[in-house]
């Protein structure tokens, strides 16, 4: 098995090394799109052996699609910059370059959140699929949430490790991804139409809250449970106040 990585980034000077170097003796090729990054992401990226283009950014899905599609390897493994492979995740993935018996393969994700490694709110076990056969597989889903999906019914099996996801550094990094995020959401949301009441968020934001820290045993995870349950709730009235905005409704 020749396998790719596919990689985007934009202002990833954080992240981005510690992601390559978890790929060092796994991948036979690692493709980095970058959206005309201002920091150091593509410095860092000349000290590794990476396949390094610029590209303009137009749209997660899109550009993860691009991503895979500038690759040449018979199998591809997507991740994001501000994840890594723990250690039993590198090896799960050598046993399938060795023996591969699907095309496509999950893996569960945990997420660090200034600090903390999550285990409830239902981020984990944030099961993804990730490394696939070229050509099986296609990143859809609605701007900024993205999947990777099989295309063709393809059987998946599950890989053993985690991939580790670096998420905020800090509550004001999560506020401002709220904000971009719900800026893309709501576009999104508003260019198929959609429209929503004041009641029907004010609905989703508590359902939003009660399911992060109540059904999905948010309280777990101590003050850093409280602290996302509260901001998911309060992503959920941006997105959609926004939406509202754009829709120009005032009622």
């Amino acid at each position: 098995m020749k396998l790719s990585v596919a990689i985007i980034t934009f202002n990833e000077e954080k992240n981005i090394e510690r992601c390559l170097r978890s790929l060092e003796g796994i991948a036979d090729e690692i493709v980095v799109v970058d959206s005309f990054s201002k920091d150091a992401t593509q410095t860092i990226c000349a000290k590794y052996n990476v396949r390094f283009i610029q590209h303009i950014f137009e749209g997660h899905i899109q550009q993860k699609n691009y991503a895979i599609d500038q690759t040449s390897g018979d199998w591809v493994l997507s991740l994001d910059a501000d994840e890594a492979l723990d250690e039993t995740l590198r090896k799960s993935i050598i046993d399938v370059k060795n023996s591969p018996n699907a095309t496509g393969y999950r893996m569960n994700r945990l997420t660090n959140y200034c600090g903390h490694w999550v285990k409830y709110c239902g981020w984990y076990p944030d099961t993804k699929v990730r490394l696939v056969k070229k050509n099986h597989a296609c990143w859809t889903g609605v701007n900024p949430h993205d999947r990777l999906d099989m295309t063709d019914n393809s059987h998946t099996d599950f890989l053993v490790g985690d991939i580790l996801h670096y998420s905020y550094y800090s509550v004001e990094d999560h506020l401002k991804q709220i904000e971009y995020f719900g800026d893309i959401a709501a576009k999104e949301l508003h260019a198929q139409g959609k429209s929503i009441s004041r009641i029907m968020i004010a609905l989703k934001v508590v359902a939003q809250f009660f399911k992060s820290y109540i059904l999905k045993t948010g309280f777990m995870d101590g003050i850093t449970g409280w602290t996302i349950s509260r901001l998911s709730a309060y992503a959920t009235l941006r997105k959609y106040s926004k939406l509202r905005k754009l829709n120009h409704i005032k009622n």
